[in-house]
């Protein structure tokens, strides 16, 4: 496993320094503000409705995310969304109101509900075509969405505000989340073989249950991240022959580093998020060093 390492600091970067009446030198190190950021999606009066079928809500498009209900009693519904590069992301919808990100920045995303007619025929019930600019690009990944759902009320959230509450700056708050979750989860290999297309992961059973696969690892690491502020994204591709999903992050000093923490086929390991600073470079993380290895297909 590798260990991360941090440069040395001198106090006026770290914090404020004060002379006592004996004049020693102390330092109070700046305390990063730990207390969750919650974004909630809501919805507006923008729709795309059918009766008897639901809507697609868009009324907040531009904040990075949609919503769609079905409320109808098909018992397999799909929701598409062709983004701006003319990508697919197709989405298994149940009831009520589910988020969906809209991530690839802005452009026209094409969103369309189908409904089941047999086999694996369908139809389309509700088509909408809209026009997305965003106000904050960082947006759809620091709001939850069906894959990284969490509230205020989540238990994953304020395990969260706990690890982050002893750190003092992004990059500890993502090592503190990093080791956090391998020391707490183990990789289920028996839900590896088995799970089902569709599959969503529930951020608050998986801390319960203590173990999971890499949607489970990416939707904790990623949720306990957005609610700090830290915009995550949930990357899913190929990682070699294996269809798999990692975590990128959002440092505000150096923008976004992707791939940070990935999953080998036996470890979950923690890329350098320092690059420049420590050579941490080393043959146990041969494979997930090699960007030919990792095939970046989807942005959740």
């Amino acid at each position: 496993m590798i260990s991360i390492c941090f440069c040395s600091c001198t106090a006026s970067e770290t914090g404020k320094t004060n002379i006592n009446e004996s004049n020693t030198v102390q330092t109070e190190r700046s305390k990063r503000d730990a207390t969750p950021k919650v974004l909630a999606p809501k919805t507006g009066d923008s729709k795309k409705e059918k009766e008897g079928v639901g809507y697609i809500d868009y009324s907040n498009c531009n904040e990075g995310y949609i919503i769609a209900n079905y409320c109808g009693d098909n018992p397999k519904v799909k929701l598409q969304i062709r983004t701006p590069r003319d990508n697919i992301y197709t989405y298994t919808l149940n009831s009520g109101d589910e988020v969906f990100p809209l991530t690839e920045g802005n452009g026209v995303y094409i969103c369309t509900m189908y409904l089941n007619k047999e086999g694996k025929s369908y139809s389309a019930a509700i088509s909408v075509e809209i026009n997305v600019t965003l106000n904050d690009e960082l947006k759809p990944f620091l709001y939850p969405n069906q894959y990284v759902w969490f509230t205020e009320e989540t238990k994953c959230v304020r395990q969260g505000e706990k690890i982050a509450s002893v750190c003092e700056s992004e990059i500890e708050v993502v090592t503190g989340v990093y080791k956090y979750v391998i020391g707490h989860l183990k990789y289920d290999y028996d839900k590896a073989e088995t799970v089902q297309s569709g599959y969503t992961p529930d951020v608050d059973t998986i801390l319960d249950c203590k173990k999971g696969i890499c949607f489970d690892y990416s939707a904790v690491m990623a949720t306990m991240l957005r609610s700090q502020g830290i915009p995550t994204k949930m990357d899913v591709g190929w990682a070699g022959d294996v269809y798999h999903a990692w975590v990128s992050v959002y440092l505000s000093d150096r923008g976004w580093v992707n791939g940070v923490i990935q999953f080998d086929g036996n470890e979950w390991h923690m890329m350098d998020p320092t690059f420049a600073e420590n050579d941490l470079k080393n043959s146990s993380i041969s494979f997930i060093d090699d960007d030919d290895n990792y095939q970046l297909k989807y942005k959740y």
